[in-house]
């Protein structure tokens, strides 16, 4: 089942009198539970598709279709209803409220939301289930000066899941985080992935790209190719410290290595 398709996509910018077409009829669909990420050279239109696709810009042509709703026809508040209610977004700087707790901030839309079907206790239960599954309860009281940036992004991913989305944008979700800590983070976002939830991601990194179930390649404004990989369910029960999942977390890691392999020959060919 489709959850986003996107038909014919085109975004113009006018600089000094002079149009450049970032986004050149794009189109391409992402399936339900499907973890798809993006890529392309700097300045191909990666983050461009994805604001423009989550509706955070407006698209200067085109249709994206978001579980059959034409979000690129509505208006601007109706349009915010949905990038609040039915999606998540999770950004290269984790943007917080400097004035709140972590668990505040990943409170704050699901208090906005005008959905009303669940009590402010049924909200802030499941804030308390989200940052247990994620591992970070013990910072739900401090301030976002007071946690590590693995631990921040975390808690970045639970806000993205407060008001349960149909879909997680993410742009260079590990781009600020060591390797530790994005190993960490991209295995919250498996773990979520084989949950169900369906995922739409911007990278540069091979490593980050390769744990995903299919890449999309731009070059200038144009999807030149996809890789499919298969969905991975990875890390999200290896312990790799673990002594009794040793087997496993060698398993994992020869999948990913191959997986790597199989995206660095396709990036060459792509001309990456």
């Amino acid at each position: 089942m489709e959850a986003l398709r996107v038909v014919d996509l085109c975004k113009t910018y006018i600089t000094n009198k002079r149009q450049n077409n970032v986004l050149k009829n794009v189109n391409f669909t992402i399936e339900q539970g499907e973890m798809a990420a993006v890529m392309g050279p700097s300045g191909s239109g990666k983050s461009t598709l994805l604001y423009s696709v989550s509706g955070m810009d407006r698209p200067t042509a085109g249709k994206v279709i978001l579980a059959g709703k034409t979000i690129t026809q509505l208006k601007e508040k109706e349009l915010a209803n949905v990038r609040l209610n039915e999606m998540g977004f999770i950004f290269q700087q984790m943007y917080m409220l400097k004035n709140l707790t972590v668990m505040d901030n990943i409170l704050l839309p699901a208090y906005q939301s005008q959905n009303k079907e669940r009590s402010q206790k049924e909200i802030d239960a499941y804030a308390a289930a989200l940052m247990r599954r994620l591992g970070i309860s013990e910072i739900a009281e401090n301030d976002i000066t007071e946690v590590s940036g693995g631990q921040l992004q975390r808690a970045c991913i639970c806000r993205s899941m407060i008001n349960r989305p149909r879909i997680l944008f993410a742009d260079e979700p590990t781009g600020a985080l060591n390797r530790g800590a994005s190993e960490e983070v991209m295995k919250e976002l498996n773990k979520l992935n084989a949950e169900g939830a369906t995922i739409m991601l911007v990278t540069h990194d091979m490593k980050v790209a390769a744990k995903c179930s299919r890449i999309l390649y731009i070059v200038d404004g144009n999807i030149k190719g996809e890789l499919p990989l298969g969905k991975l369910y990875c890390g999200a029960d290896v312990n790799l410290g673990g002594k009794d999942n040793e087997q496993e977390a060698v398993d994992m890691e020869k999948l990913l290595r191959e997986r790597e392999r199989k995206l660095n020959s396709w990036l060459i060919e792509m001309g990456w």
